[in-house]
């Protein structure tokens, strides 16, 4: 397939700028990928879209002030925008300036802290901070919350709150699970008092989430790896889920990446690593029944994720609903619930 087949026309005033004024205020868009049947709902509505014995798994990472700004030693700006907390003292970052440093050269970040270029990897740089506190210290004491590109104000006190789910424990990333933005406490634990099953695994979203796609083919593609970790109790609840004959919902296409990566000998397995798991229409799914996501931008990975558990078709009509019925899009926007079509 193409990358143009999963463009689509938005209108910039659907970007969703801010959240809603409550967790769980948005709207919800239910899709059934066997029928392409859809409906408008509230979020509020979930309880009445799940029974016991299903069970819901999120990705449970919390997001770092990943951004930094300072200066080279010739006086340029500079801006650091870290990928990846490699150690306590290293990352692996991208870096903004007129010129890309070169090794060994120094970057002053946040009037305060002395950086080190070591080596390019790539796309990004690995930076060695050269102070006595580790560095997700240094981040939250002088970083800048990674909002999207497409959100156009600076973060605030709202976003540093907002844009971080209620049940973040695991610091590294560097963009939000979004789906996860619409539950709070309260809306967790009436799901627990239903008999719904909750489940967690880790996956720290890289700023890759929102690289675009170049080419035009999207077999060619390549994606950004990413740290993902599937404990025990996780896989015992998704195979108590099997037995019961409740079904396994992602929340989230980062939880759902996670979920199919560990389960690529066919049933999900204990353990962590890298992913760079790519899914497109025509991938077969092991372990994932229902997906709880938000809205994708046009011609991204994640549309091409969703249009595969969706179906194409079912997909390009849900999305057109959703724009002439104005949804908000994006990591503050609205969310949709789709039940996987089976003969994907």
């Amino acid at each position: 397939m193409r990358t143009d087949d999963f463009d689509y026309t938005l209108p910039d005033e659907l970007i969703a700028q801010s959240p809603c004024s409550e967790r769980g205020g948005s709207r919800l868009l239910t899709l059934d990928g066997r029928s392409g049947h859809f409906a408008d709902r509230m979020f509020a509505d979930l309880p009445t879209l799940v029974r016991a014995g299903d069970l819901l798994v999120f990705n449970n990472t919390k997001v770092i002030k990943a951004r930094l700004f300072g200066q080279k030693a010739s006086g340029g700006q500079v801006e650091v925008l870290v990928e990846r907390v490699l150690n306590t003292h290293e990352v692996l970052a991208h870096v903004r300036s007129s010129k890309s440093p070169k090794p060994g050269s120094q970057l002053l970040l946040a009037q305060r802290w002395q950086v080190e270029m070591v080596e390019r990897q790539g796309d990004l740089f690995r930076l060695r901070f050269q102070a006595e506190d580790d560095v997700l210290s240094i981040l939250e004491q002088s970083g800048q919350l990674p909002l999207p590109p497409y959100i156009e104000h600076s973060p605030d006190n709202t976003d540093e709150t907002r844009y971080q789910t209620v049940y973040a424990e695991h610091p590294g990333a560097v963009a939000a699970p979004t789906a996860g933005l619409h539950f709070d406490d309260a809306m967790l634990q009436r799901l627990r008092e239903m008999g719904v099953k909750l489940a967690y695994v880790t996956l720290h979203v890289g700023a890759g989430t929102f690289q675009p796609v170049r080419v035009d083919h999207i077999a060619e593609h390549r994606m950004h790896s990413e740290l993902y970790s599937i404990p025990p109790e996780t896989v015992d609840a998704v195979a108590e889920a099997r037995r019961s004959g409740g079904r396994v919902t992602a929340i989230g296409t980062t939880s759902l990446r996670a979920l199919e990566a560990a389960s690529q000998s066919g049933t999900l397995q204990v353990g962590q690593g890298e992913t760079d798991i790519f899914i497109t229409p025509g991938y077969r799914f092991n372990t994932v029944d229902r997906l709880l996501t938000n809205f994708h931008l046009p011609k991204s990975t994640l549309l091409m994720l969703v249009s595969a558990f969706a179906g194409y078709d079912h997909m390009r009509g849900a999305y057109a609903h959703a724009v002439a019925e104005r949804y908000r899009f994006f990591s503050y926007g609205d969310a949709m619930l789709i039940d996987r079509n089976e003969d994907m």
